[in-house]
């Protein structure tokens, strides 16, 4: 065999093994992706991923959120983005709607407040809402919403609101956890500096404004099991938002709460003030009236405020003014005398508008506010 037949030999030889390597490599490849997209792959995939979410979740701040109604739970909503450390401790004073029906017809403590929290920390929390939130509207059922009703049925079933509570937190997908401050029944009572005693949410919604004094009946009403301690371990407790008479203050006007609140080892207090007042409840209040509220219910001024400067829609503000409610913002005179109260302001845009047109906390922009406040708490 002379060199020219070798050299071409050895060419086609070189070139057939390529070629075979080549297709090995693609067949291989082609295995690969098929495996990276078959369903096993994905869900490899994103457990891996909700294993890393829950990491950085589970490292997060320790947080407890006080108060009631929509407020916190547009709170709660948001912070779950950055924490699963997170306490809602919830008032148990609601007399309106479902909640009151079930407390007066069946003697249990109001649900809705509490179920409106377990939806927002849920982490699927559309397919949650739409099941807990839906609300039945004839027969007997009419008003009532699933998730009151089921809080209901467990606590028959269980013979304890709080084990009922906590039933829901375990049977939830939960980033936190939510606690009724007390189960025991207590009223909101309030004198107008008329001497006139208001006895009730309804009463004090409608009245807030001229009080001169409030307080829970029973007297001597104890935080629920586990409220005391979250406190106790929490990097910061924040209060609100919130209606002020009949979501914020009930909680603190527990005496074991405030006691602990007012601890010096306990992490310090942010208040977020509402962005706007509420017809009769506040609607002579300032922002600075909130905060004397809450230092003369509490017994000390909380470490920070967070206040509202964003701009809000003139077209939505129509309507709400037509309902006797307006825009809370900060003026230079109180901003001083905060300061010189000694609590820290803390100002941001926190507006956000619904579907519905109804002027909310962003929950986003909130949750953000808090969770540096909290990172600059721990890193000292």
């Amino acid at each position: 065999m002379n060199w020219w037949t070798a050299f071409t030999l050895g060419l086609l030889a070189g070139g057939v093994l390529t070629f075979i390597f080549f297709l090995v490599f693609r067949e291989e490849q082609q295995e690969e992706h098929k495996k990276s997209t078959s369903p096993m792959a994905r869900s490899r995939e994103r457990s891996i991923m909700s294993k890393a979410i829950n990491l950085r979740l589970a490292q997060g701040p320790r947080i407890v959120a006080i108060g009631g109604g929509t407020g916190l739970s547009t709170l709660l909503s948001g912070l779950k983005a950055y924490t699963k450390n997170i306490t809602a401790v919830v008032t148990v004073t609601d007399e309106g709607g479902s909640s009151g029906r079930l407390r007066y017809e069946w003697g249990m403590l109001p649900p809705g407040d509490i179920r409106n929290c377990l939806v927002a920390l849920a982490e699927n929390h559309d397919s949650i809402h739409k099941i807990l939130n839906f609300r039945f509207d004839r027969g007997d059922l009419a008003g009532h919403s699933l998730g009151n009703l089921i809080l209901l049925a467990v606590t028959e079933m269980t013979g304890d609101f709080r084990l009922a509570v906590e039933e829901l937190n375990n049977l939830l997908a939960m980033r936190g956890q939510v606690l009724p401050v007390t189960t025991e029944a207590v009223s909101i009572v309030g004198q107008t500096e008329e001497g006139e005693i208001l006895r009730g949410e309804l009463e004090i919604a409608k009245k807030g404004s001229r009080l001169k004094s409030i307080w829970i009946e029973p007297r001597g009403a104890k935080a629920a099991k586990g409220v005391l301690e979250a406190i106790d371990n929490a990097d910061l407790v924040v209060l609100g938002p919130g209606s002020l008479f009949t979501s914020v203050l009930p909680n603190i006007l527990i005496d074991d709460v405030a006691l602990k609140l007012r601890s010096e080892e306990t992490a310090p207090k942010v208040y977020v003030a509402n962005l706007m007042t509420q017809p009769g409840e506040t609607e002579d209040l300032s922002i600075l009236d909130h905060l004397k509220w809450v230092e003369k219910t509490l017994g000390i001024l909380p470490e920070y405020i967070v206040v509202n400067e964003g701009e809000m829609p003139k077209n939505h503000l129509e309507r709400y003014k037509k309902q006797g409610s307006k825009p809370l913002y900060m003026d230079r005179f109180q901003l001083n005398q905060i300061r010189r109260m000694g609590t820290k302001v803390i100002m941001g845009d926190f507006v956000h508008v619904s579907e519905e047109g109804t002027i909310r906390h962003h929950p986003q922009k909130l949750a953000e506010t808090i969770i540096k406040v909290a990172r600059e708490i721990r890193e000292g």
